[in-house]
């Protein structure tokens, strides 16, 4: 949760930037804060990222010799020109004030001007919504709003600035999504309507799969209930591009289990327990949330009345390939693909062994095919992501199998063969078809019986000989 500042207090920079931005002020520049930063500052959020606009400054080179007194300089984007100065560990951007004109598809077609003489609201005018066109006047030490985004900060309400600077970037669409699940906004009536608009033309069909991904991302990760962003996707009919999300709308459950609504619901409830959850390593968190989302993909394919009750049979298995086709719409990592499918196959497992008390010879299977530590964050998230009474033995199921794969040494990877192939070429095998089935046996009996190498190696001469 959000809470707005409504004291108008100069930010709080770094002494390199502000060093930085008198340097700039002595050279006849006026140095803004511009953006998140600023908005931030107002939400009570820690500021991780500057940007500053610099007015009264002809050209980059200029900028550029000015700013590599402090750190190493870096261009990029080549169309519109951010300058990106490294310094103690910290990354900031510069820019100069621009105005931009839509002139191709896609997020790279546009004829971008630089004109440092811009006021500042003619150059903010090409923002997003208008929480992000604030700006920080750090000569005057005074803040700019020319949009009156301050009292949107306010009113919890996100608000685009001008419909047709808004409809040349469609990816403004997720970043109204994400921003209002981040910071639990309501989008604007007209703003909702534009975006609504801009889906069903089409125009989402323009946005590289990689730009659509860094915005999901930042809702993952950002957001305290990431239920409110795919509750828009929804509502923007956004899910149309989603199919594997959309069948789970209106895919009924059983009530005994999951008496708080259809897989749609029940996944929500878990996208927001999961964010309770989150580890604190951002890959691990997205692999992590990306399972959550796609767990119950299969339930769609096999959901059926049996004897009066809902059932889903084998859903877990059934839900892999969904599963693959949903993440290779967003993303082209076949690692993060890779490391989600065993936590969407294996969601129920550890609920199915606690239940059976199963042996350790079971758990250690289990941490050959999963990370078991972070399929128990799954399988948490899903079993207290529903509106059930007895939830504490969520945590009891959970606890027990996490107990177990650390006393077997397994909660992260499952167990190395201690007999190997050199091991079996000093009895005098060689490698062929026998070879790996030499191994595989050996593996087993170090799996299924505990047995020790020394007598492991005994046990293959008496069965295949030397």
């Amino acid at each position: 949760m959000c809470i707005l500042s409504t004291k108008k207090t100069s930010i709080k920079l770094p002494s390199t930037l502000t060093k930085i931005l008198k340097l700039l002020q002595e050279k006849g520049a006026k140095p803004i804060l511009v953006g998140g930063c600023v908005r931030d500052h107002f939400l009570n959020l820690q500021i991780k990222d500057y940007d500053i606009e610099v007015f009264y400054i002809e050209n980059f080179e200029t900028l550029t010799k000015y700013l590599e007194q402090f750190g190493k300089v870096k261009l990029v984007g080549k169309s519109y020109g951010v300058l990106k100065l490294s310094v103690d560990d910290q990354e900031y951007d510069f820019a100069l004030p621009r105005v931009e004109k839509k002139v191709a598809k896609g997020h790279k077609g546009f004829e971008v001007i630089s004109n440092s003489h811009l006021s500042f609201k003619e150059a903010a005018i090409r923002r997003d919504f208008t929480i992000n066109a604030l700006g920080y006047d750090f000569i005057k030490d005074e803040f700019l709003d020319p949009f009156d985004g301050l009292k949107d900060l306010e009113n919890k309400t996100l608000k685009h600035i001008d419909d047709n600077s808004f409809i040349e970037d469609p990816l403004r669409v997720y970043r109204a999504v994400q921003f209002a699940s981040r910071f639990d906004f309501t989008l604007e009536n007209k703003t909702f309507d534009l975006c609504k608009k801009m889906v069903l033309k089409g125009d989402l069909d323009e946005l590289p799969k990689e730009r659509i991904f860094e915005e999901l991302k930042k809702l993952f990760l950002k957001s305290p209930k990431p239920s409110i962003g795919f509750e828009l996707l929804k509502e923007l009919e956004i899910l149309n591009y989603y199919l594997e999300l959309q069948a789970l709308i209106g895919c009924e459950q059983e009530k005994e289990y999951h008496p708080e609504g259809d897989v749609w619901v029940h996944t929500l409830m878990t996208l927001d327990e999961m964010a309770k959850l989150k580890t604190g390593n951002e890959y691990k968190d997205l692999v992590l949330f990306f399972a959550i989302l796609c767990h119950d993909f299969g339930k769609p394919l096999c959901t059926k009345i049996i004897d009066g009750k809902i059932t889903s049979h084998k859903h877990e298995s059934l839900g892999i390939e969904p599963t693959i086709s949903f993440l290779e719409k967003l993303t082209n990592d076949k690692k993060l693909i890779a490391d989600v499918l065993p936590l969407v196959k294996n969601h129920l497992s550890p609920f199915q062994l606690y239940l059976h008390n199963s042996s350790d010879k079971a758990v250690k299977r289990l941490s050959l095919k999963v990370d078991i530590e972070m399929l128990c964050l799954v399988c948490l998230a899903d079993c207290l992501g529903r509106n059930i009474e007895d939830k504490y033995k969520c945590h009891e199921a959970i606890s027990w199998l996490k107990n177990k794969a650390l006393h077997l040494e397994v909660s992260n990877e499952g167990p190395k063969p201690i007999v190997i192939g050199k091991d079996l070429i000093k009895l005098g095998y060689k490698p062929g078809v026998l070879f790996k089935e030499i191994l595989d046996f050996a593996f087993n009996l170090q799996i299924d019986e505990n047995k020790e190498k020394e007598e492991i190696l005994k046990l293959i001469i008496n069965k295949y000989g030397k």
